[in-house]
């Protein structure tokens, strides 16, 4: 029994964890360790930080993107009026506005035609004033075009006088092509009145493969960015550790060894931060010449968030110093130069083939509900999906390298030294080589996305321009005029044939006892143009014929002379109405049967229900009616279809091009296919670099086994394979993974867009063959550092 006036003993005191200056101190001290490390420490240092600014510039960019596209709509936006609700009348504020697109060697020209009402009419941004009668405003690129020995052709097309340059509030981009001009003379039915510029309209969504193939682009850039940091951070791990062991020869405890550790992680990721910085600033500069689906953008439009650029720049220290806190777990750090590292445990199998087994589960139900569909949900899915098959990758190669090299028995001394090396430590290795592994297979399921995509453009267009031939169609005035433009693109040379009508829609009119009403179709046209679209017995001006388009079609009954319709139909938009302009066929209309059924010269194939000649239908009837034309030519005369444009152009720079003759996606996807492609070896390469420090690390811990192998003999061929053999089993085995894996992803993508699976193995074979270079490229810069370390002498001890 205690005395009463005996102190009480409390429970006893928990060490308090580390002050915040503890913290500072130490962190301090480890940024100094990395900073004066001497030239090899500055060596690891450098290609940490390079790995790192390599990565914060890839998640700048990708931080980018969100303000690169708002300030590349807005610019749209701001210089567009695509027509008004309540068009206003002509007043000293308003100007006649039309499109005048074009189409040169390929390369689309975006054409503005403006006829001003009265003195103050709206300017659109870029632009000071509207030019005068025969001038022209164009950006400096389409200048530059025109300037050329090649713009040639395209300076007939556009003859009005150059009389400025349209600024940079007023461009998409610095290398877009485009004009404002002022035609002597613009038809009121050409254009429509606006008073202002600016229009509030939403772009189109991007078709699903195009949705697709961004998705996978960001994931297939992120994936190998995040590996890539990690990796870089544990670069010199190994001298790091000896560095350890001495602080604790001296009086350091394990608590402090870790946090001056991470002081030399947070130097290297602020080196790499400053650096990624650094480099997104000055990369971005060469943003102008770089086109990527007719997006083009200026430099300053490629600057993340504030919130974004703050997150990068705080996630990315405080990932190194996690990182590097969790590595330290992994091992005890003892005085006298010792490092004993826990007892290994059995890399467990279930969770690795977990991960991307559920990122197949998320993707599979994508690729069996039919094509793709771009919902929040699919794209989360999508995202979700691919990240953790990849990632899964990462994970399963640990597991598959020990698995490998723990079945492995007997081969050469060389073989034998290697695979013990990777059976007593495969960690260092593995980190490294699971970058290249998730870059690999990311970007083979891109260009097979790409691939495939550019495939079925290519056949699509090689299909439909089997037979060369361009359309036109634009508001029509009167027939003489039609018959104007349909002799000037005969006489074009290289060209074959041309026909053309007026037409547009009709409604028909219930007729007493028949309650069968519908949409019709008339054109309008010469007895010499209406023979080129039917098979007609006679023909003179003032003549109708009926034709067999709906026979046989249920509830839509031939049309048949006397019949009623209305030349003015309601249109679907919810507008209202318009009086109805009634109109008979004649009962000495005759029956003709069509040339070719379905398949009308306009942009848009409908069969022609009614053939009527101007005298019986005058074209001004018609409230909205339509000059459609087609023209054939001949492949083999030079320019052909760039001078057929110029007479279109000279005629009515208003008509509108419709053809399949340009694929403008081929040299898009190739350019994209390239950039992921040139990423993917700048990576690998940088993987390669950090490989071969930890290979020359690896070296060093062993310079006094390799001294006693020197001292009994064995010579340094046999240890330069045994490091060559010890880089490729990882890597041949990492890259063997990336196969499977990027061809499986890619099987699914093009299975979600209903494309065909296509591989290209060229790039696959040329990414086998940078795998088997970076092998070589490691071998070749450890074997100086091998032979300098075998000599008798590193026996000395003292």
């Amino acid at each position: 029994m205690s005395s009463s006036g005996g102190a009480r003993t409390g429970p006893p005191v928990r060490a308090r964890g580390p002050a915040v200056h503890e913290w500072a101190r130490d962190l301090a001290m480890g940024m100094r360790f990395a900073a004066g490390g001497g030239r090899e420490g500055w060596i690891r240092t450098a290609l940490t930080a390079l790995g790192v600014a390599l990565g914060v510039a890839v998640l700048l960019l990708g931080a980018s993107v969100p303000s690169l596209t708002a300030a590349w709509h807005g610019r749209e936006k701001a210089r567009e009026n695509l027509g008004q609700e309540h068009p206003p009348k002509a007043a000293d504020n308003t100007t006649l506005y039309a499109s005048a697109d074009t189409v040169f060697h390929g390369t689309q020209i975006r054409g503005r035609l403006v006829r001003p009402d009265g003195a103050h009419p709206p300017v659109p941004p870029g632009i000071r004033r509207l030019p005068g009668p025969g001038r022209m405003i164009v950006s400096p690129a389409l200048k530059e075009l025109l300037d050329s020995p090649g713009g040639a052709l395209l300076r007939e097309r556009l003859p009005y006088s150059v009389a400025g340059v349209i600024g940079d509030e007023g461009l998409l981009g610095p290398q877009e092509l485009t004009y404002v001009a002022r035609p002597v003379a613009l038809r009121e039915s050409a254009g429509y009145r606006i008073d202002h510029f600016g229009k509030a309209w939403e772009s189109p969504p991007m078709r699903a493969p195009v949705v697709l193939l961004v998705i996978m682009t960001c994931v297939a850039l992120m994936m190998p960015v995040m590996v890539l940091i990690g990796t870089s951070l544990r670069f010199g791990n190994e001298r790091r550790e000896q560095r350890l062991a001495a602080l604790r020869l001296i009086g350091a405890d394990v608590r402090t060894t870790r946090r001056i550790a991470s002081g030399e992680a947070l130097f290297g990721s602020l080196l790499g931060l400053a650096g990624g910085a650094a480099l997104f600033l000055g990369g971005r500069q060469f943003a102008s010449p770089i086109t990527l689906w007719d997006v083009n953008v200026f430099p300053a439009d490629v600057a993340p968030g504030a919130l974004a650029a703050a997150a990068v720049a705080v996630l990315v220290p405080t990932a190194a110093v996690l990182v590097t806190l969790i590595a330290q777990r992994g091992i005890t750090v003892e005085p006298l130069g010792i490092v004993r590292r826990r007892p290994p445990l059995r890399r467990r199998l279930l969770w690795r083939l977990a991960l991307p087994a559920l990122g197949t589960v998320l993707l599979l139900p994508l690729s069996w509900s039919g094509p793709w569909t771009d919902t929040g949900l699919n794209t989360l899915r999508l995202a979700a999906g691919s990240m953790l098959l990849l990632f899964g990758v990462t994970a399963l190669l640990p597991w598959l390298v020990d698995a490998v090299v723990g079945r492995l028995r007997g081969g050469p001394v060389p073989w034998q030294l290697a695979v013990r090396r990777l059976q007593l430590s495969s960690g260092p290795a593995t980190r490294a080589v699971s970058g290249i592994t998730v870059a690999v297979a990311g970007a083979i399921a891109v260009h097979m996305l790409m691939t495939g995509m550019q495939a079925g453009y290519a056949a699509a267009y090689a299909k439909s321009g089997e037979l060369p031939r361009v359309g036109y169609w634009a508001e029509a005035g009167d027939w003489p005029h039609a018959r104007r433009a349909l002799g000037a693109l005969r006489a074009t040379p290289g060209v074959s044939a041309v026909r053309g009508v007026i037409d547009a829609p009709v409604d028909r009119l219930p007729r007493q006892g028949d309650g069968a009403a519908g949409g019709a179709n008339v054109g309008i046209g010469s007895c010499a143009e209406l023979r080129r679209l039917a098979h007609l017995p006679s023909c003179r001006d003032g003549d109708v014929f009926v034709t067999d388009a709906r026979s046989g079609k249920a509830g839509r009954p031939p049309l048949a002379p006397g019949a009623a319709l209305d030349l003015a139909p309601p249109v679907a938009d919810g507008t209202p109405a318009p009086a109805p302009r009634s109109w008979k066929i004649p009962a000495t209309a005759r029956t003709a049967r069509l040339a070719s059924p379905g398949d009308g010269p306009g942009p848009f194939p409908a069969p022609y229900d009614v053939l009527a000649t101007p005298a019986a239908l005058d074209p001004a009837r018609l409230p909205a009616p339509l000059m459609e034309i087609q023209v054939d030519f001949d492949r083999g005369t030079p320019d052909a279809l760039e001078r057929i444009r110029n007479t279109a152009a000279r005629f009515d720079p208003t008509l509108r091009e419709y053809s399949f003759l340009d694929n403008p996606h081929d040299q898009q996807l190739s350019s994209v296919r390239s950039a992921i492609f040139t990423g993917s070896v700048i990576t690998l390469l940088l993987i390669g670099g950090g490989l071969v420090i930890s290979t020359v690390e690896q070296l060093h811990e062993r310079r006094r086994l390799l001294s006693a192998l020197d001292a009994h003999g064995i010579r340094r061929t046999t240890l330069g394979w045994s490091v060559l053999w010890g880089t490729a089993l990882p890597v041949v085995l990492g890259l063997g993974l990336a196969l499977g894996c990027g061809l499986a992803l890619g099987t699914l993508l093009l299975t979600m867009i209903d494309s065909s699976v296509t591989v290209d193995w060229l790039v696959v074979a040329g990414m086998a063959g940078i795998g088997a270079g970076v092998i070589l490229f490691v071998t070749l810069l450890s074997l100086p550092p091998l032979w300098r370390m075998m000599r008798p002498d590193g026996l000395r001890t003292e």
